[in-house]
């Protein structure tokens, strides 16, 4: 599989995906809403999906989706969560 960043790069960086968990049981996933218009739709949905399975969710938003995430909010997130979902709606 070939992972593209959206941002300005003439070249792609060489990246390693993380390895995924086998198993969202006892992790707490983070929502990152990147501020698209309906991403917070979208969001609610799998939140509500993934507490009925009694999964952990924490919420976070970019401050707009036209930049790339603060640093501050990524290491809050990696700080408190083991897992993303980042939402991109319109």
């Amino acid at each position: 599989m070939k992972l593209l960043d959206p941002t300005s790069e003439r070249r792609p960086s060489a990246r390693v995906a993380l390895p995924r968990p086998e198993t969202l049981a006892g992790k707490r996933v983070a929502m990152l809403d990147i501020s698209k218009p309906r991403g917070d739709v979208f969001l609610d949905r799998v939140a509500a999906h993934l507490q009925r399975l009694d999964i952990e969710t924490e919420r976070y938003q970019k401050p707009t989706f036209a930049r790339v995430a603060p640093v501050e909010l990524l290491q809050q997130i990696v700080s408190e969560c083991d897992v993303v979902i980042e939402a991109l709606a319109d």
